[in-house]
């Protein structure tokens, strides 16, 4: 798709020879890094992040634990008037699951709602105990809050053994993809009317391989695009580029070709679709990518600082600024980080 921006820019070309737009590779040599600070380091591991600002406070989100894996896991909720400071508004915790992947967006009615999925106890005891687990292995839940601090009950949501790991809304309703974790591999499209209520859009959304983890887009045309994680396939571990049209039932998939992790989008003011994901070539690290939605090609312009055990990044433009949260551990454990990237929207240039 061709963004409006681009197409003026095409016509101007037209009438004045002298000026070109500015390519993506002219624009990647640009990006900056304005700043990249720790925000959280308090649990021994704090990882997999998500960002948002709303009613003038920014709101990061993360799961904190023991370990990697343990069933202290809970979810930290942090808030900021500025970006800069920083504190703790609420742990949401749970007696039965490790929880994971916070997840936070706004409602139609303006309200908050954090989106996560439980690790169950009774099937990791199951599974220690050395039997064939039976119990659930995964449930994915969604909580909801006016003010960031107090938040509802869990609300249970899809289908138990599928992680429903990302939502976006879109005009009014909420759509996310699911992934199997029992005993079956595969991705649900699913759809809400409230963020509460989630009913299979797509039953088999793409199971080329172990397809999980995603990130869906939608622009003003209406079109969506889906970023999806891959893993465990002999032959392509890539990730996948996925396109529909409205009512979002057929969608046509490419391979980007690249590994991806923990993947997030967005898209700028100009069109143009940056990614934040994990890069699995040497060094691992959380890089920005851009996307053409076009042909799936992903182009890296700009590693953030990081390394090891790290991305699942949370992404907000705001004061003409790319704002990235994100986990890494390239300072000896996860932590938590913020940072701030100045990237120059497409605009025209004289080559005179």
């Amino acid at each position: 798709m061709i963004s409006r921006r681009y197409r003026f820019a095409l016509l101007c070309l037209a009438m004045f020879p002298a000026l070109l737009p500015i390519s993506p590779v002219q624009a990647a040599e640009e990006a900056e890094i304005v700043s990249a600070t720790k925000i959280w380091d308090a649990a021994p591991h704090n990882a997999f992040t998500d960002l948002i600002h709303h009613n003038g406070e920014w709101f990061c989100v993360f799961r904190e634990g023991e370990k990697h894996v343990s069933p202290d896991g809970a979810l930290r909720v942090l808030v900021s008037k500025d970006g800069d400071q920083w504190e703790s508004a609420a742990l949401i915790t749970s007696d039965k699951a490790d929880l994971r992947d916070a997840k936070i967006t706004v409602t139609p009615d303006g309200q908050l709602m954090l989106a996560g999925a439980g690790y169950m106890e009774a099937y990791e005891k199951q599974k220690q105990a050395g039997v064939t687990p039976t119990a659930t292995k995964h449930e994915s839940y969604v909580w909801f809050s006016d003010n960031g601090r107090d938040w509802s009950d869990p609300i249970f949501i899809g289908d138990k053994n599928n992680w429903l790991w990302r939502v976006t809304w879109h005009k009014g309703t909420c759509y996310g993809v699911g992934y199997h974790t029992g005993d079956r591999r595969g991705t649900v499209l699913y759809s809400s009317p409230d963020g509460r209520n989630f009913t299979p859009l797509v039953e088999d959304f793409n199971s080329k391989g172990y397809t999980n983890e995603s990130s869906i887009i939608f622009t003003e045309d209406d079109t969506a695009y889906c970023l999806l994680r891959r893993d465990n396939r002999e032959d392509d571990t890539s990730a996948l580029w996925g396109t529909a049209k409205p009512p979002y039932t057929e969608w046509d998939f490419k391979s980007t070709n690249v590994r991806m992790g923990g993947p997030h989008m967005l898209q700028l003011p100009d069109g143009r679709i940056v990614a934040a994901v994990r890069l699995y070539d040497k060094p691992v690290r959380t890089s920005l990518c851009w996307i053409d939605p076009e042909t799936a090609e992903s182009t890296e312009f700009l590693a953030l600082p990081s390394g090891g055990d790290t991305s699942y990044a949370g992404l907000v433009w705001k004061d003409d600024l790319l704002w990235v949260s994100y986990y890494s551990s390239h300072e000896g454990k996860t932590n938590i980080y913020l940072a701030k990237v100045k990237i120059p929207l497409e605009k025209l240039r004289s080559i005179q």
